[in-house]
């Protein structure tokens, strides 16, 4: 197996997604997973600590991202704007690769009750991320708490909208996370 070809992390991903949506997730196995992705047992295990972490990938670099958006948004930006920084932010890191994953990702999520609870701490993980960059903004509190919510639920409305979509789009997830976050805003000014 050739342990030193670069993507070793990337290639994981694909063939456990890839396995996960031929055999399902229970029956698939680490050993299967390596050897689909071309690299040994012990290089799965430098990368991630099991086959659930497969899945959530890349999370410490999605919250960073979206925490530096906020943080480097304009000193007079609102929550919501400072929000919408860090959504372009964190889409701006999202290629093909993420695109063309994405519907089966969700597909393997949904029929794992293991992985819909770690997809689930993953978004603890995003909306924590945010809140803390808010507040440390000077945004209080509560105000973060929702705005971080809203931006959370924006990228995962935009990411479905962009994965599933038209292939031909090529404008990326930026517009569609920012739609959705427009649209978020405009459904709270009318709760009331």
């Amino acid at each position: 197996m050739a342990r030193w070809q670069p993507g070793a992390a990337e290639r994981l991903v694909v063939a456990a997604v890839d396995l996960f949506s031929e055999q399902g997730y229970d029956a698939t196995t680490v050993t299967q997973i390596a050897q689909r992705a071309g690299v040994t047992k012990s290089t799965f295990f430098r990368h991630f600590s099991d086959k659930r972490e497969l899945l959530v990938a890349g999370q410490e670099t999605l919250s960073r991202l979206l925490a530096d958006g906020i943080t480097d948004a304009p000193a007079s930006a609102g929550p919501l704007q400072a929000v919408a920084a860090g959504l372009e932010r964190a889409s701006s890191a999202m290629g093909p690769t993420n695109r063309e994953l994405g519907p089966r990702i969700k597909a393997a999520v949904a029929a794992s009750t293991e992985l819909q609870e770690r997809d689930a701490l993953k978004s603890v993980g995003l909306a924590a991320a945010m809140t803390a960059a808010l507040i440390a903004r000077g945004v209080p509190e509560s105000t973060a708490h929702l705005a971080a919510e809203l931006g959370l639920l924006a990228f995962k409305r935009g990411y479905a909208q962009w994965s599933e979509g038209d292939r031909d789009d090529e404008e990326g997830l930026a517009p569609h996370a920012l739609a959705a976050l427009e649209e978020l805003r405009a459904a709270t000014a009318s709760l009331g």
